[in-house]
């Protein structure tokens, strides 16, 4: 099986983890966290966001957990931002919405790390392949992340 980016980036790092390959494809949350034997808090969704023309900005969120967009306009302190679109998160990250990892992208994205991801000791994380996650403990993906701002900003 071919070894996605986010794992390579890792190992690159020296970062402990596991590739789990789904035997079908993913086509929820909850599916995917119940084949890792996880909870859908431990599923960690990178979302894009456009912040202005080739400006993007990564947040990456536990599971279900919805982001309030005012208080990541406050956090930025800009008052306008988007969803990036399909075609965006491709070229920006070089990753399909659903497997967007913050690791192996093409060039440096701002991330942001919601605080409840730190609530879980392990998490899974998009890989850069289809129907294929990275799980590793959350205090090596904060060790990969470096100086990664956390934020909290869900109630």
């Amino acid at each position: 099986m071919e070894q996605p980016p986010a794992s390579l980036a890792l190992e690159k790092l020296g970062i402990p983890h596991r590739v789990f390959y789904h035997q079908g494809q993913v086509t929820s949350l909850d599916q995917a966290a119940r084949e890792r034997n996880q909870i859908p808090e431990q599923v960690v969704r990178s979302i894009l966001f456009r912040l202005g023309k080739d400006d993007y900005l990564m947040v990456l969120v536990a599971g279900p957990i919805q982001i309030p967009w005012k208080a990541l306009r406050t956090y930025i302190g800009q008052s306008r931002l988007t969803l990036a679109s399909e075609e965006e998160v491709l070229a920006a990250t070089g990753f399909r919405i659903g497997t967007v990892s913050p690791f192996g992208l093409p060039r440096p994205i701002r991330v942001i790390l919601e605080a409840g991801v730190l609530k879980q000791l392990e998490i899974s994380i998009g890989s850069g392949l289809p129907n294929t996650g990275v799980i590793m403990k959350n205090a090596d993906l904060q060790a990969a992340m470096g100086e990664v701002e956390v934020v909290s900003l869900v109630e």
